[in-house]
């Protein structure tokens, strides 16, 4: 109460507090803690809106005060990208939640954006259905998930999940609630003979990624198809364009039968011709995914063979005569005797140090980086990806955590917290020399307060006129979560 006192007179704090309050419910409507921060700005008013006319109100509200608003889902991503210049209002999405309930063939739902993934896996799994959508961060939203455009290993198959967007309910900076591209009924009409209705009728209670990517064109009317634009700009702008309320996505039907095939790797250069082999051997993979952790120190007795701890690790130093750099693994979704058949055939094209397991490796689906640490991610072409994995050793004097994609060349890697910002700033600048190159781009994804001051976040982003255009567009007045797309947009 006190540091929204500082900044309102006392009267004009209290009187927005019940206008929250009123809108929200008592219990809803509050002032900010120290935990209710945004990349380090602290918030000054939390509300959580029971639903989409009352997150409106808020909004509204927001814009006769003039007052920023910044949407939080779970929070799991709040930290990452830039920090916003100022933090009014956090709308927090937690009871814009819900999935509608739809017949159990249907190819879409439309789903809140403050629901959880794991519960809307769970609920589509009771029709046998899912979103091929696997973010890594635990209790992410689907908000949280497109607002960071955040993926994980299905991302090789299905792309990532602005990709599985069929339409978008979202709020703009003026509060006036906006459908684009195809409401989850229009799109079950398109997807199923006679259409069909759900059984609802909305949802029962919405830098990391690249806000660059995206039709910014088309926003402004000077494309085809601009409502789906729209509704995948939205994806990756970190509530800086819009305030998410509910997502049409695709579903697709679970996967009968799963299986990961293994690959111990030495080299980065050798994960190249891998993956190239891997894409040429026609098996359809799900995912291709890469682990590169820190080498840890060898014991210096060697261990026999025969040894349980080594059983049926063809990787392991004992076997080999030398430490695996890391671990290439392909998962494999489809029928069961199918995926068995491309499994043996993908053995065949990887070798007698391949193997086959019912089950993902325990860092299959997890960031290498941690809390405090300099998170990177590094988009670049998959036949390159061994180059930028090369440059980044050579800039921080040795191996570097690396893990994602391989067979899509998005991967992500983590520079201890503990580099000084002059320091991260010198690696940035050298691995960004090389990606340039070849196409490739190097984004800070997260970083210490300090890092995060000091050192360019972005990089080169041909695509920023694009994108303050729609800003310009969509929240001229700079309300939406001002400061956290790229230039300070």
């Amino acid at each position: 109460m006190a540091d929204a006192a500082r900044s309102t007179p006392r009267l004009g704090a209290l009187d927005i507090t019940r206008k929250l309050a009123a809108i929200c419910g008592d219990p809803f409507a509050r002032f900010a803690g120290p935990a209710d921060e945004v990349a380090g700005r602290t918030a000054r008013w939390v509300a959580v809106p029971g639903g989409p006319h009352a997150a409106a109100e808020v909004l509204r509200l927001a814009a006769a005060y003039d007052l920023t608003v910044v949407p939080r889902g779970a929070g799991t991503k709040i930290d990452w990208g830039a920090a916003p210049a100022q933090v009014d209002i956090m709308l927090d999405t937690g009871r814009l939640a819900g999935v509608w309930h739809e017949p159990r063939d249907a190819a879409v739902a439309e789903i809140g954006a403050g629901t959880p993934l794991r519960a809307v896996q769970a609920t589509l799994a009771r029709t046998n259905r899912r979103l091929p959508v696997d973010a890594p961060s635990p209790g992410a939203t689907l908000g949280g998930v497109l607002a960071a455009d955040e993926s994980g290993p299905l991302r090789h198959r299905h792309g990532s999940p602005c990709a599985q967007l069929v339409g978008v309910r979202y709020l703009d900076a003026d509060g006036e609630l906006v459908s684009v591209g195809e409401s989850g009924t229009e799109a079950l009409g398109r997807a199923a003979p006679g259409g069909g209705r759900p059984s609802g009728h909305g949802p029962a209670g919405g830098a990391g990624g690249d806000p660059g990517r995206g039709g910014g064109d088309a926003i402004l009317g000077r494309g085809g198809a601009a409502g789906l634009d729209v509704a995948r700009l939205l994806c990756g702008s970190q509530g800086g364009l819009g305030v998410l309320v509910s997502a049409t996505m695709r579903v697709h039907a679970v996967p009968a039968g799963r299986l990961w095939v293994s690959r111990p790797v030495w080299t980065p250069l050798e994960v190249h011709d891998l993956v190239r082999a891997v894409l040429a051997a026609d098996v359809d993979p799900a995912a291709v995914e890469l682990d590169l952790p820190v080498p840890v120190p060898l014991p210096r007795r060697r261990i026999p063979a025969t040894h349980p701890s080594v059983v049926n690790r063809p990787d392991h130093p004992a076997v080999t005569g030398r430490p695996a750099a890391g671990s290439l693994v392909v998962l494999l979704e489809g029928g069961p005797a199918d995926v068995t058949e491309r499994a043996e055939r993908l053995t065949a094209v990887l070798g007698a140090e391949a193997m086959v397991g019912h089950h993902a490796p325990e860092w299959w689906g997890r960031y290498p980086f941690a809390p405090g640490d300099t998170a990177l991610r590094i988009e670049v072409p998959i036949g390159d990806l061994h180059a930028a994995v090369y440059a980044l050793r050579d800039a921080t004097g040795g191996p570097v955590p690396v893990r994602g994609s391989a067979g899509s060349g998005t991967v992500h890697a983590a520079l201890s917290g503990a580099l000084p910002p002059e320091r991260v700033a010198s690696i940035l600048t050298a691995v960004r020399s090389v990606l340039i190159a070849r196409r490739g781009r190097c984004v800070v994804v997260a970083a210490p307060a300090a890092v995060r001051r000091a050192v360019d976040l972005w990089g080169e982003l041909p695509t920023l006129p694009r994108l303050r255009s729609a800003k310009a567009h969509l929240d001229p007045h700079h309300r939406l979560a001002p400061g956290r797309l790229p230039g300070g947009l």
